[in-house]
């Protein structure tokens, strides 16, 4: 499902006009990327959970040219399913 099946479906579940699903849509991915900018985690128990991670710089090597590089630490959004979200997939 992307971003405007989720909409319609919304819109349709709802009785929402399409505008007003697009604009709560839009402001769930918001508000969970503004938690994560800000450090935080974002959790719906059961199905999954967001977090940041922060990785340390590292050697690296270009592949191209095989010339040795410094990767720079980073940090990096980390997925993580729930019991709840295994168990409904897993559902024959």
């Amino acid at each position: 499902m992307n971003k405007l099946e989720m909409i319609s479906a919304l819109s349709r579940e709802s009785n929402l006009s399409r505008a007003e699903a697009a604009q709560v849509v839009q402001l769930f991915f918001d508000s969970m990327a503004e938690a994560l900018i800000k450090g935080g985690r974002v959790e719906i128990r059961g199905l999954w959970s967001f977090s940041i991670r922060n990785y340390q710089g590292y050697p690296g090597r270009n592949p191209r040219t095989g010339e040795k590089v410094r990767v720079k630490s980073k940090k990096l959004p980390f997925f993580k399913c729930g019991s709840e979200l295994k168990e409904l997939v897993n559902k024959d």
